[in-house]
């Protein structure tokens, strides 16, 4: 097949509008999360945690998270992963690629190994689930081996790797801590079981309409990957060297393209990948919270700025609950802001607060 021609441009609008960040806004929770394929979970909450964030980014203030803890939870509409919510359509090539393809050095030794853990923990389950991993004895034989944070928690890493394997599932959450339970009891009934070969298509075609548009390989890191292997089809986007995959149904954005302006979170699968985001809009990005304070450029939780196909720069800002406020420490430009771009900018740090339920304020609040 002969390689499509793309501008810059119209790459861009293509990844924007597979990431539902054009206009008009989609309405449907359970769709969008749906297109996105995947809502990482992260801790931090410097302004509000990441698959919150994310789904505010396209929802906009509508968007009340205790929709998706009733979603997750209630409805079964969508699941919760190791690390990540995404649909139960999604669930069988996950645990496929995880059977078939061991990810984890030292895993299916030390599964082996603590066989009779494993089994403690699934009759625990059958008998007393759902259940938090503080409720479950450690039966193992061969502690888990880390020199970091992981250390020895074994319960933990054998109900991760037991919810990776498909042999239980997560129910459900108190606060931060996960209810582990059967999977029969958690996913719909009868999800069929894949073949390697179909997993990874399916999780290919997958993340091509998440993205948009995205390179078949390159160097593997430990997570969702971003590259799509043969889905789609080839691309050729100008300026820029080797081939990319592209979905199909996308390549007629660039006609009717609408832009807006989004604040995003620094876990956004748009600008997650940073080699694609550099390649396609010049836009450099590191999370700097790990660094020290001293060292940072834009800040520890900046969230970059999207204004209709451009990222145009980076918003300093931090949630100071007990103040009551959503402290504004900077706008970081990396391109000159219009006043078109001034104003919408501040609009969505209005938006953002209000939906927070805080009020802007700090040296660089609108």
């Amino acid at each position: 097949m002969v390689a499509h021609q793309l501008t810059v441009e119209h790459a861009r609008r293509i990844a924007v509008h597979a990431q539902l960040l054009d206009r008009p806004r989609p309405t449907d929770l359970v769709a969008t999360v749906e297109r996105l394929t995947i809502l990482q979970i992260d801790p931090t909450a410097a302004i509000a945690p990441n698959a919150d964030l994310v789904l505010w980014s396209r929802l906009g203030r509508t968007y009340d998270p205790a929709d998706l803890t009733r979603a997750v939870e209630h409805d079964r509409s969508l699941v919760e992963t190791v690390a990540y919510v995404r649909s139960p359509v999604d669930v069988p090539a996950v645990i496929a690629e995880v059977r078939e393809t061991e990810p984890y050095p030292f895993m299916a030794d030390w599964l082996e190994a603590n066989d009779s853990f494993r089994r403690d923990i699934l009759a625990r389950l059958e008998s007393d689930g759902p259940l938090l991993s503080r409720d479950i004895p450690d039966t193992s034989v061969v502690p888990w081996p880390s020199t970091g944070w992981t250390n020895n928690r074994n319960i933990t890493k054998m109900l991760e790797a037991l919810a990776l394997r498909g042999e239980v599932a997560i129910a459900g959450r108190k606060g931060r801590q996960r209810y582990f339970d059967l999977p029969e009891r958690v996913y719909p009934p009868d999800l069929p079981r894949l073949t390697l070969e179909q997993a990874v298509a399916h999780r290919n075609e997958r993340r091509l309409a998440a993205l948009g548009i995205a390179r078949s390989s390159g160097t593997v890191m430990p997570g969702e990957g971003p590259f799509v292997g043969e889905a789609g089809e080839p691309a050729e986007v100008a300026g820029m060297p080797g081939t990319w995959r592209v979905h199909p149904a996308y390549l007629d954005v660039v006609d009717d393209f609408r832009g807006r302006t989004a604040l995003l979170s620094p876990f956004d699968r748009l600008i997650h990948d940073r080699a694609r985001a550099e390649q396609l809009w010049g836009f450099e990005y590191i999370l700097e919270m790990y660094k020290p304070k001293q060292q940072r450029r834009w800040g520890y939780f900046a969230l970059p700025i999207l204004h209709h196909d451009r990222l145009v720069g980076k918003l300093d800002a931090q949630a100071d609950r007990k103040a009551g406020t959503l402290v504004v420490n900077a706008i970081h430009e990396d391109v000159r802001f219009t006043k078109a771009i001034t104003t919408a900018v501040h609009r969505e740090i209005r938006d953002l607060a209000a939906w927070l339920g805080l009020e802007p304020s700090g040296p660089a609040a609108p």
